[in-house]
């Protein structure tokens, strides 16, 4: 693959003066936002929604924003007035659109032992939501430790995000927990004060409120010093420029450059394409053999879900192979429809850069209950590209997001196919069985240390490499299809 990944440098500037990157109808969309607009005021919970065409018109994040809200105490105990409050949140309040919401926190390595519910109110019928959990473990998606991406002095702890519709109103609640179920059963007991105290909450809690931006916004909008004025627009305009075309460079050598979607290939097309991609690096005897791949699936690049590619760190970062798959559930609920699903990208790809602190989105490829395929992290989707999806196993391997959460929900047939059809495509282009075993070497988790080498599936779940529920009972038990699924696909 070493011939491939340097094929389409060459067309990049080339390239960066033909492609039109955004639509006609968004060339004069204003980007840059006043510095105060987060802190504008949210309007009255008593005034009637306005059309999304009209607020759209009304507000500068049209194109997408995230709102920071700290958190408050709820509740101090008595005792010790001055001890940090044990429950924490935001009573019901009207605030700016947001289809995405999400909790974040100072420190990376701080664990968040407790429960975080939240309710929304629906724009434009005024109905709140019931409460709804928010998952708290989320650490174990993120960039191995010791890489510039981890230690950027960037990265924060965070709750998986949850995906609620375009809403205007949310309340929020985090309580401290033990993680000893006898303890908090007995929290109001007599016998209480004998079991340990509940941990403290994570310092610095903010309630992060995504909106993706309309559909057809290519860009997103930034709070903050970006707009200090025309020149720096300007300039901020370019630079997202060019890495938008940057990003449909990599891919050049598999679609018309500029695509929205990468188009499906027949078996004998992609091992054409195998051969083309390959030729360096083959051996005679490997040239004449038939190779083991699965046909090249549908995919919707990033231009096609509309990433703002100035929202993610410059250049693209690379892995030696792709000798592993690991298969996440993004813990976002299933409470949506599939024409949503460009918005639902849009809104984790911000949560991760903007909230979370990381380099670009952290899967390499996302896929719907639908069964359609995405582009995630920026680097090309036929090269290794380095993820932050699966602590400890991020090196020579690629991440796989099916979108929802499924521990007590079935994952879609489609979603399932969707799975082994992609990796018998990407296995395939690294002469990887999916039936097969693999040895990796973890850099560090929770369940096996720095430097020890673990063999695992080539078709792993996210729990295989790290203690977690990830990607959820249902989808997890689902694994074994999809690897024979996808060694049918290659042809063994």
């Amino acid at each position: 693959m070493r011939g491939f990944l340097a094929s389409s440098i060459g067309v990049t500037c080339a390239a960066a003066l033909a492609l039109p990157l955004t639509p006609p109808a968004l060339a004069a969309t204003a980007r840059p936002v006043p510095a105060a607009e987060a802190a504008r005021p949210a309007p009255h919970a008593g005034i009637p929604a306005t059309a999304p065409s009209d607020r759209r018109a009304a507000e500068p994040s049209a194109a997408g924003s995230t709102q920071s809200l700290p958190l408050e105490p709820l509740t101090r105990d008595r005792a010790t007035p001055s001890a940090p409050a044990t429950e924490q949140g935001l009573p019901r309040r009207a605030v700016r659109h947001f289809s995405l919401v999400g909790v974040v926190w100072d420190d990376p390595d701080a664990e968040l032992h407790g429960r975080v519910q939240v309710r929304t109110r629906t724009a434009g019928t005024g109905t709140w939501s019931g409460w709804q959990d928010v998952e708290t473990h989320n650490a174990d998606h993120a960039a191995d430790p010791d890489t510039p991406e981890r230690a950027s002095g960037r990265v924060r702890g965070a709750t998986a995000p949850l995906w609620v519709g375009d809403s205007d109103g949310v309340e929020l609640r985090v309580r401290s927990e033990s993680d000893d179920p006898a303890a908090d059963s007995a929290g109001h007991t007599s016998g209480a004060r004998n079991l340990p105290a509940a941990p403290p909450l994570p310092s610095g809690l903010r309630l992060e409120l995504v909106d993706p931006g309309e559909d057809d916004a290519a860009f997103g909008t930034e709070e903050g010093p970006r707009a200090a004025g025309a020149l720096n627009a300007e300039t901020s305009a370019a630079t997202e420029a060019l890495a938008a075309t940057e990003s449909s460079a990599v891919n050049a050598d598999l679609a018309p450059f500029g695509a929205t979607e990468i188009a499906a290939l027949s078996r004998t097309e992609t091992e054409q394409e195998y051969l083309a991609l390959n030729s360096g690096e083959l051996t005679e005897r490997q040239l004449q053999a038939k190779p083991y791949i699965g046909p090249r699936p549908g995919i919707v690049t990033r231009r096609g879900w509309g990433a703002d590619e100035g929202l993610r760190e410059s250049g693209f970062r690379y892995t030696k192979k792709v000798k592993a798959a690991f298969v996440h559930h993004t813990a976002s609920g299933n409470n949506y429809r599939c024409s949503q699903v460009p918005s639902l990208i849009r809104s984790i790809y911000r949560y991760h850069v903007k909230s979370m602190g990381w380099r670009d989105i952290g899967y390499n490829f996302l896929i719907d209950k639908c069964g359609k395929i995405y582009e995630g992290r920026a680097g090309g989707v036929a090269k290794p590209v380095l993820g932050a999806h699966t602590l400890g196993f991020n090196s020579n391997s690629m991440g796989i997001a099916v979108l929802g959460t499924y521990g007590t929900t079935k994952p879609s047939k489609s979603a399932v196919k969707a799975v082994a059809r992609l990796t018998a495509w990407k296995l395939g282009l690294y002469r990887v069985n999916p039936k097969g075993k693999t040895n990796l070497t973890s850099a560090g988790s929770n369940l096996h240390r720095k430097g020890k080498k673990v063999r695992l599936n080539v078709i792993s779940g996210h729990r295989d490499g790290f203690k977690t529920e990830c990607p959820g009972r249902k989808l997890y038990g689902k694994l074994g299809s999809a690897r024979s699924k996808a060694a049918r696909y290659q042809g063994r």
